[in-house]
């Protein structure tokens, strides 16, 4: 069993978020002037395919897009972020109404989605692409951020400890299309199937309350 488990995971690793499909979706977003409207918060939690998924089915997220923060270099796409060598990580930008869900709790949606010990990846995905990074644009939200890790490091539900940076916000660059509610147009892939859904699933087991009804997976 364990070898068919080895097994299973090195195929998982070759399916992983490091693909490069040429598909584009044709889902409709809210058009950007109505994601004015709304306030954003941005984070970096390993695949955006399943980060993405995550922030959308939280009631009060009115979007979540695919895209690139935390490095240096201007206009990075997939091919050059998959380097490691841009410093940007797979990040989503989350609109959504503080009038029905709070920074805070998007914050605890943001940890609860993944395992913040682990350095430079998260599970299959390897790299700093795919570190953890809270993202703040407020001194308020920093507070926020360190208070959450504080908590949970006291609650000794981790064995090591949580490595996520805590990062002033600068700049966020889309991602291409095809990365746009991936989850959705994939469904049946082998990494959204074995990786992404059991993670959303594991969130949305822990937070039912927040789980919009229709985004149940």
């Amino acid at each position: 069993m364990k070898q068919f488990s080895v097994f299973l995971f090195s195929m998982i690793a070759l399916i992983a978020c490091a693909q490069n499909k040429n598909v584009k979706s044709s889902e409709s977003h809210p058009a950007e002037s109505q994601l004015k409207n709304y306030s954003i918060a941005t984070f970096a939690a390993g695949c955006f395919w399943h980060e993405e998924a995550l922030f959308e089915s939280v009631k009060g997220v009115k979007e979540a897009i695919s895209g690139y923060a935390g490095g240096t270099t201007n206009n990075p796409n997939y091919s050059s972020v998959e380097t490691g060598e841009t410093g940007h990580a797979e990040t989503v930008d989350v609109y959504y109404d503080p009038k029905e869900v709070n920074f805070e709790t998007l914050v605890k949606v943001f940890f609860a989605g993944q395992d913040p010990t682990q350095i430079n990846g998260q599970g299959p995905d390897l790299g700093t692409q795919y570190r953890s990074i809270a993202f703040y644009r407020t001194p308020q939200e920093k507070s926020i951020i360190e208070n959450q890790i504080k908590s949970l490091t006291a609650s000794g539900i981790y064995s090591k400890p949580i490595v996520t940076q805590v990062v002033p916000f600068t700049k966020f660059w889309k991602a291409e299309d095809y990365h746009q509610d991936y989850i959705e147009h994939h469904p049946n892939s082998g990494y959204v199937q074995y990786v992404s859904i059991p993670e959303i699933k594991k969130f949305q087991k822990q937070y039912p309350q927040l789980v919009k009804p229709d985004h149940v997976f």
